[in-house]
C-alpha cells in the first residue's frame, strides 16, 4: 500500500488486500494484495512469538472470553498496552490458532501491528469500552488518489463514512473491502466489527496466518506482515515492538 507512517500521529496506515475471501478460508477468486512485492528484509530480526495467554477458569462468550483477566491485567502492567487491547490481541490469537491450527502467531505480533496501526486504539484520544469497541472511531485518510491510493467507495459509507471513497478504519486499519472479506466475530456478540478491537485483532490474526501460509517460520513471519503492510519501515517497527512487548510480558508472567 502507498500509504505509510513513521509516527501515527501523522498518518494513519493501511490494510492493503483485494481478495474476496471468508474469515477462515480463501475463495478461488483471491488476488493478491495491494502492498508491493519484493520488500528489502535485510537486517530485520523476526521476534520469538509470545506464549498463548492465559485462559479463563470459567470462560465468557466469544475467543475474548477465554483470556483470563488477571492475566491481560499483568501484561498490560508490563507493556503499557490497554488492558482490553491486551484481551483483543490475545483473542485474536487464540481465534487464528483455532481457524489456521499451526499457525503460530503470538499476540504480541498483533499487539505490534496495533501498535503502528492506532496505538492500540489511542490515537486521536481513544478509548477502548468494556466491549471492545474504540471510540471515538477511527478513521483514516480519505483515499482519493492525492498522495495516496485511488480506492473509490466500495461499502457505500456503512464502515468508514464516506461514501465517495474508501478509508481505513479501526484499531487494525482495515479498509472496508477487506473488511468485507475478513469480518468475524471475535467477542460473541454476532457482530463482526471494523471498530472493535476483538474483531479486528481476529481478523487481522486470520489474514496474517493465510497470507504468511505460517507465522512460525521466518520467511512465513515476514510475508505475513509485508502482506499487511508493505515497506522495511514497517517492518522493522512491528517486528520491533512485538519483541518488547514479548520480553515484557514474559518478565512479567514468569
Amino acid at each position: 500500500m502507498v500509504v505509510a507512517a513513521a509516527s501515527i500521529a501523522l498518518v494513519l496506515v493501511v490494510v492493503a488486500v483485494v481478495g474476496l475471501l471468508a474469515p477462515a478460508q480463501p475463495s478461488s477468486s483471491d488476488s493478491s494484495q495491494d502492498a508491493s512485492p519484493g520488500t528489502n528484509l535485510a537486517g530485520i530480526t523476526v521476534p520469538a512469538q509470545a506464549a498463548p495467554p492465559a485462559l479463563a477458569a470459567n470462560p465468557g462468550p466469544g475467543f475474548s472470553g477465554q483470556v483470563d483477566l488477571r492475566w491481560a491485567r499483568d501484561v498490560a502492567a508490563a507493556t503499557g498496552i490497554p488492558e482490553r487491547a491486551v484481551v483483543g490481541y490475545a483473542a485474536g490469537a487464540l481465534g487464528a490458532e483455532h481457524y489456521f491450527p499451526g499457525c503460530g502467531i503470538g499476540w504480541n505480533t498483533l499487539a505490534g501491528i496495533g501498535r503502528i496501526e492506532s496505538d492500540h486504539g489511542r490515537h486521536g484520544g481513544g478509548v477502548i469500552d468494556e466491549t471492545g469497541l474504540v471510540l471515538p472511531l477511527i478513521f483514516g485518510v480519505q483515499l482519493d488518489g492525492d498522495g495516496v491510493q485511488n480506492i473509490p467507495d466500495t461499502d457505500g459509507g456503512a464502515y468508514d463514512e464516506d461514501a465517495e471513497f474508501d478509508r481505513a478504519m479501526g484499531p487494525m486499519q482495515f479498509i472496508p473491502r477487506t473488511w468485507i472479506s475478513w469480518a468475524v466475530d471475535a467477542n460473541g456478540d454476532l457482530n463482526p466489527d471494523p471498530h472493535n478491537i476483538n474483531d479486528a485483532a481476529l481478523a487481522a490474526g486470520d489474514y496474517l496466518c493465510f497470507m504468511s501460509g505460517g507465522m512460525s517460520t521466518e520467511e512465513g513471519y515476514l510475508a505475513g506482515i509485508a502482506a499487511y503492510n508493505a515497506g522495511e519501515a514497517y517492518l522493522r517497527n512491528v517486528t520491533e515492538a512485538a519483541q518488547r512487548y514479548g520480553d515484557a510480558a514474559a518478565s512479567a508472567t514468569d
